[in-house]
Parts: C-alpha cells; structure tokens; sequence
C-alpha cells in the first residue's frame, strides 16, 4: 500500500509518503505557520524523492482533529482532493492519537492536549497496545480542571504530552508520581505516525462527506445556532 499522510492540525506541518510501513520520504516544519502556500510543494517534492507518481497512491491518511480550524480545513481538503481526483482511499486520524503513538511501551497510558485557551484543552487518553493508541478517555473539548480530575481518578502513572506550557505545574501538583513527563520532541506530531495508524483503519465511505473533527462549535456554527434555534444542530457543516 502507497500511502501519502498528512498533519496540518497544528503549527508543525508533517507529510510523509510510505509504502506498508516503509518510509520512503518524510518532512516536518515547525518554524512557519504557512501550511496553505507549503502544503502542495512539499507533498510535490517528496513524491519526487520517493519516485512515485500520484497515480501509484492508493490511500490518503490526514489528521483530522482536533486542532486549528485553519489547518484542519487545509489538510483535510487537500486529502479529499486528491481521495476523489486519484480515486484512492481516504482515512482520518485523530491528531491527538497519532502523537500518542510516539510513545511505545505496552500498556503506558497516555494523554495529549492541545491549549483550548480560557483554560479549556483538547484532549484524549489512550493507552498503548501493541504499538497502537486505544482511547481510554475519548477526544474532547474539556475544562483542564475537568480532565486533571479524571487523570487523578485514573490512578496510574500517565505521560502527559502536547501544549503544557500552561499546564505543567497543576499537574505536578495533582498527579505527583502518577505524572511522566518527555523531552518536547516526543509531542511532535509525524506524519509517518498519521499513515502508520491510518494503514490499520477502515476509508471513509463517502469522500464529499467527509469533514475535520473539530469538538467544539466554531464562531460561524455558535452564531447560527443563536439564529437558528429551532433547527437540527448535528449536521451544521453539511448545511452550509
């Protein structure tokens, strides 16, 4: 299986071409928030690398959220782009899930947050079987003294990666022993660890439907719902 995987969720843009669990071409840039100008010379020149062509693909992973509402819209509309011109299969995977995955150890529970802000994360807790994340705790939107809780309740020793600027002290304080902390590296997101955990996941059965996780109501879809009171809330981006 050629893979081509993509992660603009956040600020590091991750691309990654692979064949089965082979990376054959790989880049990572964290010093420019500029996914929508890099995005597509990237993807260009590491298929170049890898000598494969666009129609050699036969499936398109991205990380479809949580994350930044911008880079979630770049990837995720790049991937069904190319899903529907190519005719290949497309596969969404948690952004949270595949910085998970760089942690390895059999049975390690681990949580990711993103900074939500006004002390609200992003956020899900998986724990580590056979190289795979399994969500322990679903991926959220959650006041971060709301996930501290259920961190606490949890009882076991936890590594805690992601956005912890903002976070590290309370959960030193709360969780003591329980907290396992890694080098920033190990929150870097990888686009060959997109591909690696969507080569195991089933395509998603309509492309045109497919659309970001965001987890919590954009400004557009809060203000809708404000005018629109009456109206069915669960498919808002469909409706638009």
């Amino acid at each position: 299986m050629n893979v081509l995987a993509l992660d603009t969720s956040n600020r590091p843009l991750s691309v990654a071409v692979m064949a089965d669990d082979q990376v054959l071409a790989t880049t990572t840039v964290t010093v420019n928030q500029k996914h929508a100008a890099q995005l597509l010379p990237i993807i260009e020149e590491l298929m170049h690398t890898a000598k494969l062509t666009p129609r050699d693909l036969t499936r398109v992973v991205v990380a479809d959220g949580p994350g930044s509402y911008t880079g979630l819209r770049i990837g995720v509309t790049t991937a069904k782009t190319l899903a529907s011109t190519l005719n290949i299969e497309l596969v969404g995977v948690s952004s949270l899930a595949a910085i998970a995955a760089n942690v390895t150890t059999d049975q390690q529970l681990v949580t990711v947050l993103f900074d939500g802000r006004n002390d609200n994360v992003f956020a899900g807790v998986y724990r580590i079987v056979d190289q795979q994340p399994v969500a322990v705790i679903a991926d959220q939107h959650i006041a971060f003294e709301d996930l501290l809780q259920k961190l606490v309740a949890l009882d076991e020793k936890v590594v805690v990666l992601g956005d912890l600027d903002n976070f590290q002290d309370r959960l030193v304080q709360q969780l003591g022993d329980h907290f396992v902390a890694l080098p920033a590296v190990w929150s870097l997101t990888s686009a060959a660890q997109v591909g690696r955990l969507g080569q195991a996941l089933p395509p998603v059965t309509d492309v045109d439907a497919f659309v970001p996780r965001y987890l919590r109501l954009t400004k557009a879809e809060a203000d809708w719902q404000k005018q629109h009171p009456e109206e069915d809330h669960n498919d808002y981006v469909e409706k638009v």
